[in-house]
């Protein structure tokens, strides 16, 4: 998916956002981050997906910041307070009709646990309601080929968002598929590191393993050699999350995609009213 101009005013509200978060008393810091932003916004190539661009600017970040992962204190408060819920959300799918479509519902919930976006969304609300607004078609083909001894790939996206994952896991390996979770190479923005699985105990259901990317989305180029590999070797890719679908929608492979749309860029793409749920197979 290609960066459109919508786009960069975003990418300079999360450098301020970030530098803040980063230096909340250092002023000059701030407006260095910003400055250096505008230097480079030329040399951007927005025929690339915005997380590439976005990589480099969080590289930025932490240059000018001198700190390596500014959000960590919001990614623990995340992951602390998803575990909480946890309990009465693992009873819900006890009652669900369909466990599986549940499960997906509350994993794309959690994407709304996101801190490139400027809206802040109710997703603890929504989560007590849990309305199936899912493609049934979508769901009935990845339940499918969610057979005993499938090998499943999930691309993980946020902090947070990684525990309520939890769950979609366990309902798939109750239907005796393989599962593997891939994360961030190193923190930017408040994507889900191995720390994050490791705090969430995500580890302890399922494999967790590093994509390598240092980029808020599955950029292949800025992925390691393994995690390439897998993407085309597993019978199924799941990928969570806004940054992933723009990173992977025109990559040619075969992925289901769920997440929330949370920018006016991406409903354009999807035809979709921000805010809605989306799960559906590319290509």
């Amino acid at each position: 998916m290609k960066t459109q101009l919508d786009c960069l005013p975003c990418f300079f509200r999360q450098a301020l956002a970030g530098a803040r978060l980063a230096r909340p008393e250092d002023a000059a810091v701030q407006k260095r981050v910003l400055l250096e932003l505008a230097e480079l916004l030329p040399l951007f190539d927005l025929d690339q997906p915005p997380p590439a661009l976005a990589g480099r600017l969080y590289a930025l970040l932490r240059r000018v910041t001198g700190v390596d992962d500014c959000f960590a204190e919001e990614k623990r408060r995340s992951n602390a307070r998803v575990l909480t819920l946890l309990p009465e959300l693992g009873e819900k799918l006890r009652r669900s009709r369909d466990p599986l479509s549940t499960a997906l519902e509350i994993s794309i919930i959690g994407n709304y646990m996101d801190s490139g976006v400027e809206t802040r969304f109710d997703w603890e609300g929504e989560l007590e309601r849990v309305d199936e607004t899912l493609d049934p078609a979508a769901v009935t083909s990845f339940r499918k080929r969610a057979v005993p001894g499938a090998q499943v790939l999930i691309v993980g996206d946020n902090a947070g968002e990684i525990g309520l994952d939890r769950l979609l896991v366990g309902e798939l390996l109750a239907l005796g598929a393989q599962v593997s979770y891939a994360v961030r190479g190193r923190p930017v923005l408040n994507d889900a590191t191995l720390d994050d699985a490791r705090q969430v105990g995500l580890d302890e259901l399922c494999e967790v393993f590093s994509s390598g990317a240092d980029t808020p989305g599955a950029v292949l180029e800025r992925c390691d050699g393994d995690f390439r590999k897998r993407l085309r070797e597993a019978d199924i890719v799941l990928a969570k999350g806004q940054g992933n679908y723009e990173s992977l929608t025109d990559s040619g492979l075969d992925v289901y995609f769920a997440f929330k749309v949370k920018c006016p860029v991406v409903a354009a793409r999807t035809k979709l009213p921000e805010s809605s749920s989306v799960f559906l197979r590319e290509p």
